[in-house]
């Protein structure tokens, strides 16, 4: 069996559980994916299934990446690799749908956070900042010092400082199947998942599942 699919985030709402209880989940499209290529260890150096998602048009794909998709009989606009238990399981052209997960079980959830352009250290490291009063004017939102002078007489490598936020790949793990909706496709997990409304997913069988785990 594969060990994981493609998805698109549809955002968040509650549901509640057979005690009354509220349970945050995150609504999953997965699917539906179709397998369109086998590599092989004699191949290609390793074992993977090559699965394709959201069937788009001719147009918007190059020659070669049509005839690339042309075995599988489905032109496909995203294309990603997933490990197997036994490769032989999954021919060209298989349809792999929602009904892969089960309730109860746990899956690792991976996407692309939003990107929130240049922050300051106290949006991006959540620092306090400096006094709001006592003759400071303009360092409220200041880091501080960066490092002494003496020692260690640099900036040590890693240190936290404004830059960068956001769009980069995030994994969470172990989150807990709630619900499977197969007639729609959609998959309900507690908890919240990286990345806006509509970002692609890679959603997969956990590697560190927790026995018992809430």
């Amino acid at each position: 069996m594969i060990r994981g699919v493609l998805g698109r985030k549809l955002g968040m709402l509650q549901v509640f559980d057979a005690a009354g209880e509220v349970i945050p989940v995150t609504v999953i499209k997965v699917g539906p994916c179709v397998v369109t290529q086998i590599r092989t260890k004699d191949r290609d150096g390793y074992e993977a299934v090559q699965i394709g998602f959201e069937e788009v048009a001719p147009r918007k794909l190059t020659k070669p990446q049509q005839g690339h998709l042309q075995p599988a009989g489905l032109l496909v606009r995203q294309l990603r690799e997933f490990p197997a238990e036994n490769i032989a399981d999954h021919k060209v052209g298989d349809i792999l749908h929602v009904d892969l997960f089960q309730v109860g079980q746990r899956v690792d959830v991976v996407g692309t956070t939003k990107g929130r352009g240049f922050a300051g250290v106290v949006k991006r490291h959540g620092f306090r900042g400096g006094p709001a009063t006592h003759g400071q004017s303009d360092r409220l939102r200041a880091p501080g010092s960066i490092g002494g002078g003496t020692a260690p007489s640099r900036v040590w490598k890693g240190q936290r400082m404004a830059g960068h936020m956001g769009n980069e790949r995030v994994t969470i793990q172990n989150l807990e199947v709630i619900e499977v909706i197969p007639e729609k496709n959609v998959l309900l997990v507690r908890g919240a998942v990286p990345g806006p409304r509509n970002g692609l997913l890679h959603v997969k069988h956990a590697i560190k599942a927790k026995r018992g785990a809430k």
